[in-house]
C-alpha cells in the first residue's frame, strides 16, 4: 500500500502587540480528523536566574521579520510531523501571569501533537528575532538570553 508522507498545515501564525487567546488556537486546530491537540502557554514568572530580585514585567521587541520567520518554522514542523499548527508570540510589555507565547498542535494521535508542540517552542526560543528585556523590583533591567 502507498501511504503519502506527512502533511500538515499552519492554521495561524502571528506576532502581535495584543493579549492572545488561547481558546482561539485550539478552535483554529480543531478537525474531525484530529484527536489529539496539545498546546503550549507561555506566560510571565516572577523569577528568573538572571535577575537580581523579583521580576515585575518583560519587555519583548520583535524584528519586523519576526512574523514570516515564525510562520515558516510553524510550517517547517507541521509539515514534518502531519499536524495543524496554530501559533502567536506577543510583543511590548507584558505584567506577571501575561500570555506571551501560545503554540496549539493538532494530530489523529498524540504522538505527533506532542512533537509538534515541543519542536517549534524550542525554535521558536532559537530562531525567532524576539529579544526580551526584564525589570526586577528594584527596577534594574537586563536582556534575557542574548
Amino acid at each position: 500500500m502507498i501511504t503519502d508522507a506527512p502533511t500538515g498545515r499552519v492554521a495561524h501564525a502571528v506576532v502581535v502587540d495584543e493579549p492572545l487567546d488561547v481558546m482561539s488556537h485550539l478552535d483554529a486546530v480543531r478537525g474531525a480528523e484530529h484527536g489529539a491537540v496539545d498546546i503550549f502557554v507561555g506566560t510571565i514568572r516572577d523569577h528568573d536566574p538572571e535577575a537580581r530580585g523579583t521580576v515585575v514585567r518583560l519587555e519583548y521587541e520583535a524584528h519586523p521579520d519576526a512574523e514570516g520567520m515564525l510562520r515558516a518554522l510553524a510550517a517547517r514542523v507541521a509539515q514534518a510531523t502531519g499536524t495543524t499548527i496554530a501559533v502567536s508570540h506577543r510583543y511590548g510589555t507584558l505584567g506577571i501571569g501575561d500570555v506571551a507565547v501560545v503554540v496549539a498542535s493538532a494530530a489523529p494521535h498524540r504522538a505527533e501533537a506532542l512533537e509538534a508542540t515541543r519542536a517549534l517552542i524550542e525554535l521558536i526560543k532559537t530562531e525567532v528575532a524576539i529579544w526580551k528585556r526584564q525589570t526586577d523590583a528594584d527596577g534594574v533591567t537586563g536582556w534575557v538570553g542574548l
